[in-house]
């Protein structure tokens, strides 16, 4: 340990003095923060010095807890690989002050990892002949393999998921499958018509027929697994093959099946199989004799093979003002970093990769955020941010801002956004999303923001979706989604998907000032009331609205149940929240189930199609000064520019520009370049 940025003193020959005198006497603190370091080459039996650093990062959090709180203290981590067995936990006592954090954080100029896997290394050539005879010939004398139980990792927990994985050269590695990308269709039911959703039929029993003769090849595999979207294309599984008849071409699941059933046309693919290990960078583990097949796609020398061994890297149980900057985690089999009943801790500048799990979550606390990150190849979704209370409309104040969040949701295809917002007032800005299987961000509850955010390519993989969704509470109000760009979101196999989607009777919330290219159904009010659509730009989308009164039809049983439940578990009718939300204590006497109080204004749609408001919703929707049926006049061709000119019409009826230019990610000290557009 050491001191540093001392003010200069006027009796140099007093300065040993002095310097003493500081570190003994409190009213004499000057210095302005206090220095620990550590490396993977250091010993915890050293002082903590730039020249003796400690090893580990236990010995300096203790080193942290036992230094002066008034003072700003930083721990600089020197470069190399912090292999984690076991999470790194902060507490209470591990916070600084207001003004002056304990700052974990990667020395200028140095790589960081903390790493909750392990290096695999004793690597050999595949001799055994019953082995090389499941793989395809292109595959023998490529694929090798290593004894996992002998490098000491004997937990490999579940082939569905949430445990080991393989990475190479700092990506994740594919288990072995059929088909290599992509999905092969249902093409028939063993017992079909036992299942039927207002006219989407299917089968309850989880026996279902594929086309080809590919599963001859796996007569003995005795570990197979399914994936597939089996009844709907927003609810995914993975099941274990119980048997296959390769005559009949028939696949039977183990119980218990899908809960929603099987459906002809859906779509699925077969995993861990080695005799699928066909392609490079592909792998498989055999789980009885804990060996690991693998055929690299560059010489395995050429990079770090390394599989996930532990679960959370850190934990942050009621830490306040903590720090952590430019460090990469990575490699674990759960969440990079979970935070629970923080106060003003920040993760900046840092890269979360390659995780079975999410790469932050937050619990409760108040003030945290989550800056400048680069977050990619989760299992999971990004960054979940949960604070702040709803009876009182206490907001939690956390916040998620400029970071790159792409490629996510590896492992938990449905459900797993690249942000999610809950409780009250939180925030989510200036952040570029895309390259995922299903949403972008995900929110419930009230009063957050999510602005200037820069959304493509998501939900790729299913179409009732929506890039940023919310769905199903009267009681949930006050989100303001605005200045945001969403663009070539299509959905699955490009038959239609949703840019903002406010699902099942969702309320009281205002899209504002967004800009959206090519995206189908790119505002959708899904029978919910008291919602804004206003000051939108839409290019190319078809449709560019949707609206409907679906509680005054087939979704109607859900008025009584769940939405009124939810209700009452608010106290609506309190001063506080008639108040805030004077439309919702007379909700149960003002035909609830009607889509009241929507209004759509002041918005601009520019080829495609504008219209998909449903005949039954149209009379309760206020309508005012759309542009629909003449030239905007922007200032070029969409998408090279949204910008207007000075004498756009639209100007004339109140339509306010949209700062396009603010969208997405910036340049600060943690974020030096940007990702082109």
């Amino acid at each position: 340990m050491r001191t540093g940025k001392c003010f200069t003193l006027t009796k140099l020959l007093a300065v040993t003095v002095i310097l003493l005198t500081e570190i003994s006497t409190a009213n004499r603190g000057y210095c302005s923060e206090i220095e620990f370091f550590v490396s993977p080459q250091g010993n915890d039996a050293q002082a903590g010095t730039k020249a003796e650093p400690l090893k580990t990062l236990e010995a300096a959090r203790n080193a942290v807890s036992k230094s002066d709180r008034n003072q700003e203290r930083i721990v600089w981590l020197r470069a190399g690989v912090y292999e984690l067995d076991k999470t790194f936990i902060l507490t209470a006592e591990d916070s600084g002050s207001p003004g002056k954090p304990v700052i974990y954080r990667a020395s200028p100029g140095e790589e960081v990892r903390i790493v909750g896997g392990k290096r695999i290394t004793n690597w050999k050539a595949v001799t055994d002949e019953a082995v090389l005879s499941r793989l395809v010939p292109d595959a023998r004398g490529r694929v090798l393999q290593a004894d996992l139980k002998a490098a000491g990792i004997k937990d490999y927990g579940q082939v569905k998921g949430g445990g080991l994985e393989l990475f190479f050269q700092d990506k994740p590695m594919t288990l072995a499958r059929w088909p290599n990308e992509g999905f092969v269709k249902i093409t028939g039911l063993v017992e079909p018509d036992t299942v039927n959703v207002r006219g989407t039929k299917g089968s309850k029993t989880g026996k279902f027929m594929y086309a080809g003769d590919r599963p001859k090849r796996w007569t003995r595999e005795n570990d197979v697994w399914v994936h597939g979207y089996w009844f709907w294309d927003w609810s995914d599984q993975r099941q274990k093959v119980e048997s296959i008849d390769t005559e009949k071409r028939i696949i039977s699941v183990v119980p218990p099946f899908h809960g929603y059933g099987y459906r002809v046309g859906q779509w699925f693919y077969a995993m861990n199989i080695l005799a699928e290990l066909d392609t490079p960078g592909q792998w498989y583990l055999d789980r009885e004799m804990g060996v690991l097949y693998f055929w690299p796609p560059a010489p395995i020398e050429t990079g770090q093979a390394v599989v996930s061994v532990s679960d959370t890297l850190v934990n942050l149980t009621g830490a306040a003002n903590v720090a952590v900057q430019g460090i990469i985690f990575e490699a674990c089999r759960g969440t990079a970093i979970v935070m629970k009943n923080c106060t003003d801790t920040k993760i900046t500048g840092c890269v979360l990769r390659n995780l079975g799990g999410m790469a932050v979550r937050i619990e409760d606390g108040t003030n945290n955020a989550i800056v400048s990150c680069d977050i990619y190849a989760t299992g999971g979704g990004g960054i979940s941010l949960r604070g702040g209370e709803r009876s009182s409309l206490t907001p939690g104040e956390h916040v998620a801002q400029n970071n790159h969040i792409h490629h996510y949701g590896r492992w938990n295809r449905m459900y797993t956004p690249a942000i999610s917002l809950a409780g009250v007032g939180n925030k989510a800005a200036h952040n570029l999303i895309h390259d995922a299987p299903h949403m972008a961000i995900g929110f419930g509850g009230n009063d957050h923001v999510i602005e200037f955010n820069e959304i493509h390519n998501v939900c790729l993989e299913s179409n009732d979706a929506g890039a940023i969704y919310a769905g199903r509470d009267w009681t949930m109000r006050g989100t303001v989604i605005r200045h945001n760009y969403l663009y070539d979101i299509t959905g699955f196999e490009d038959r239609g998907c949703v840019g903002i989607y406010l699902d099942d009777m969702f309320c009281g919330t205002k899209i504002y000032g967004n800009v959206f290219y090519r995206v189908t159904r790119a505002a959708f009010i899904g029978g919910g009331r008291d919602c804004t659509v206003e000051n939108n730009i839409f290019v190319d989308c078809r449709p560019a609205l949707h609206i409907d009164a679906r509680a005054m039809g087939w979704a109607g049983y859900h008025v009584d149940t769940t939405m009124t439940q939810r209700l009452k578990a608010m106290p609506y009718t309190s001063d506080l929240w008639r108040k805030r939300y004077p439309k919702l204590a007379g909700i149960l006497d003002d035909e609830p189930a009607a889509p009241k109080g929507n209004v759509v204004a002041l918005n601009i749609c520019y080829g495609g199609k504008w219209d998909g408001v449903h005949k039954q919703a149209r009379p309760y929707v206020k309508f005012q000064d759309n542009c629909l049926d003449q030239d905007p006049l922007f200032d070029g061709a969409p998408p090279q520019t949204f910008d207007l000119r000075d004498d756009s019409p639209v100007y004339s009826v109140g339509f306010e520009p949209i700062p396009f230019e603010k969208i997405g990610l910036y340049e600060d000290e943690h974020r030096t370049q940007l990702p082109p557009r």
